[in-house]
């Protein structure tokens, strides 16, 4: 594994950044989740942020199959992956036959690709470089299952309705980007995630289409990423099968020997 292979940082960051995004929980014996509920401009950002929080999904494990679907360029392409994840520790990502894998921890992102006998082995710098905020596990496990992506609760923040969702965003935005958070009036998890970078013409909007409720918790069903750097967009749909909750999971993970190393440069 001492073979180096040097891509163009632009495209190959794009296309990591996606694929960390592809990772999202649901489970067995599941039942859709029709958004019913109405927003009112009578709740504040604080009873907001309680329920959205109160509704964090709780489990220990979770594995099943997801259909992803990638438009790039006008071209598109579509596989399934077996998906397995230990909460707050693993998320793997297996395509068919084993024939390229991710594993995700907190401390490394290392995935490999036996058709292109290619690897990578590194941590969350270029992810956090290309959504413009400091990634760690926690944040792109949020992601994945409709959370918001920072403590709610460590700056003031304020709502609106819009739409009938609770549009939520810090009082103060950031100057390098500016974050919002919609907000669903039936179970509080996510309607949508935005986030603006003007100066680096970055754009990343993570939309809820529904959800599910599984041994009742509230869980994402359908997603749609939408990724802009410059000129290039990227579009991703998700769908989730014959997913179990809480069972027996292994993640086997070896990167095999003679792959090239792919470095960023």
């Amino acid at each position: 594994m001492n073979k180096l292979h040097y891509i163009n940082l632009k495209t190959f960051k794009i296309a990591f950044a996606l694929a960390m995004l592809l990772f999202v929980t649901n489970c067995k014996s599941t039942k859709s989740i029709v958004a019913s509920g109405e927003a009112s401009d009578k709740l504040s950002a604080k009873q907001v942020i309680k329920q959205h929080q109160k509704n964090d999904a709780s489990f220990k494990t979770l594995q099943g199959k997801v259909s992803i679907d990638i438009i790039q360029g006008g071209k598109e392409q579509g596989h399934t992956f077996n998906i397995r994840i230990e909460k707050d520790k693993v998320i793997w990502l297996s395509a068919k036959l084993g024939l390229a894998r991710m594993m995700i921890t907190p401390d490394k992102v290392r995935f490999y690709n036996k058709l292109g006998n290619e690897y990578f082995d590194g941590d969350y710098e270029l992810l956090s470089d290309f959504v413009g905020v400091d990634l760690d596990f926690n944040k792109v496990q949020n992601i994945l299952l409709g959370q918001a992506i920072f403590d709610l609760k460590e700056e003031p923040h304020t709502v609106s309705v819009n739409e009938n969702s609770y549009a939520l965003q810090p009082k103060d935005q950031r100057a390098l980007f500016e974050l919002f958070y919609l907000i669903n009036p039936a179970h509080f998890k996510m309607d949508s995630l935005q986030l603006f970078q003007q100066l680096k013409k970055r754009f990343l909007q993570v939309d809820y289409k529904s959800y599910q409720e599984v041994n009742k918790q509230i869980l994402p069903k359908d997603i749609r990423i939408i990724a802009v750097e410059d000129s290039e967009e990227v579009i991703i749909t998700m769908e989730f099968k014959s997913l179990a909750l809480n069972e027996d999971v292994r993640f086997p993970f070896n990167i095999p020997a003679g792959y090239k190393e792919i470095v960023i440069k």
